[in-house]
C-alpha cells in the first residue's frame, strides 16, 4: 500500500491520520464541519502564528490550517512543515489534504 492511500482499518498511513484519534475525530477532521482557523503565509511558521495555534488547541480539540499559495515549493515540503508545526504545538496531523491540514490536541 503506497502512502496517503486507506487501509482496511480505514486510517492512512504516513504521518497524516494516526491509529491513536478515535473515529469521531477522523470524522470531524474529513467532514466541513471545522472551519480554517490559521493560515500560514510566505513567511511559513511564525513564532507568533505557533503562539496562536497551541491557543486555539487549548480551547479546541480539532484545528484546521491552510498554506497559502506560495508557502512551499512542493507538496513535500508542505507534508515536512505540517508535521513540524504539530510537533512543536503537541498535536498531530489526523487529516491533511492538499494545502490543509487539521490538527488534534490529543483531547
Amino acid at each position: 500500500m503506497r502512502e496517503g492511500q486507506a487501509s482496511r482499518t480505514g486510517f492512512l498511513r504516513g504521518n497524516f491520520l494516526t491509529k491513536k484519534a478515535p473515529k469521531s475525530i477522523l470524522a470531524r477532521a474529513r467532514s466541513n464541519e471545522v472551519s480554517v482557523s490559521a493560515r500560514i503565509g510566505r513567511e511559513g511558521a511564525s513564532k507568533a502564528f505557533l503562539l496562536e495555534l497551541s491557543d486555539q488547541l487549548k480551547c479546541r480539540d480539532l484545528v484546521k490550517i491552510k498554506a497559502n499559495k506560495g508557502a512551499t515549493s512542493d507538496s513535500k515540503d508542505r507534508d515536512e512543515m505540517f508535521s513540524e508545526i504539530a510537533s512543536k504545538t503537541n498535536s498531530e496531523v489526523v487529516f491533511q489534504r492538499g494545502n490543509v491540514a487539521v490538527l488534534w490536541s490529543g483531547k
